[in-house]
């Protein structure tokens, strides 16, 4: 648990829920974590909780569809640890509306964030790593990018287009060292879908399509995590790693 010793961590989308759980797995291998998102609060209660365990941290907010935030975010990591050594593109919006009711202002707003803040993040960092000859880029995904589902056109479009987005990076920068790849969870159970899980019909429905037939734990996320960010990954690039239970594959 302390391969990450002296790396430096960029993950966005890092306040809450799966976000912050690799983070602050991040953080417990040894690595430097700065995290962004919108809310302050929440970052920097990661940094106090990172602390207290006796690891440095960074709490940046961002709007990472922002060109300028995004800019800054980097500059700070930077101005702060040296450098980058990982980027965890993890921000991210869902919208679940039929797509002859989705305005075009909603779906604009899940593709800036979810692709949009992807491209913008990888670039910043991207710059960086390629100067330094190596880096690990984990970009998040979702089943949905490989999978029908009603109601999610906009998600799923801008998942599956992250997974696109990881295969051409990892062929464009593998000259420098820089692996890139993705994870791409289905149903975790976290606090962002705490109403979902309390509504019993619905959630009994959610685990029958899943053949584990639960959610995954957050903790289950970590060891993903830790293996694209360290060096067991160094020979693996462009792959997008699916963990849902089996739910995309039944």
């Amino acid at each position: 648990m302390s391969e990450l010793t002296g790396k430096v961590a960029v993950v966005t989308g890092a306040g809450r829920g799966l976000g912050r759980v690799m983070a602050m797995a991040l953080s417990e291998a040894g690595a430097h974590v700065v995290v962004a998102s919108r809310t302050r609060s929440e970052l920097e209660s990661f940094v106090e909780e990172a602390e207290a365990q006796g690891r440095e941290s960074l709490a940046h907010p961002c709007d990472i569809t922002d060109e300028a935030s995004v800019e800054s975010l980097v500059t700070a990591a930077i101005d702060r640890f040296g450098t980058v050594d990982i980027l965890v593109n993890n921000s991210g919006v869902v919208s679940t509306v039929p797509l002859v009711d989705q305005s075009a202002e909603d779906w604009d707003r899940v593709i800036a964030t979810n692709l949009r803040g992807v491209f913008l993040a990888t670039r910043a960092v991207g710059r960086r790593m390629v100067e330094q000859g190596s880096g690990k880029v984990i970009n998040v995904s979702s089943n949905f990018s490989i999978m029908g589902v009603a109601n999610h056109a906009a998600y799923a479009a801008s998942k599956a287009a992250v997974s696109a987005f990881t295969r051409s990076m990892s062929i464009e920068w593998a000259r420098y060292g820089i692996q890139v790849n993705a994870l791409a969870p289905g149903y975790f159970a976290t606090e962002l879908n705490r109403d979902l899980r309390e509504d019993t019909e619905v959630f009994n429905k959610v685990v029958r399509a899943v053949p584990a037939r639960r959610m995954g734990e957050p903790d289950e996320i970590k060891p993903w995590a830790l293996l694209l960010a360290g060096p067991a990954s160094d020979f693996m690039t462009g792959e997008t790693i699916v963990i849902d239970g089996g739910q995309s594959v039944r």
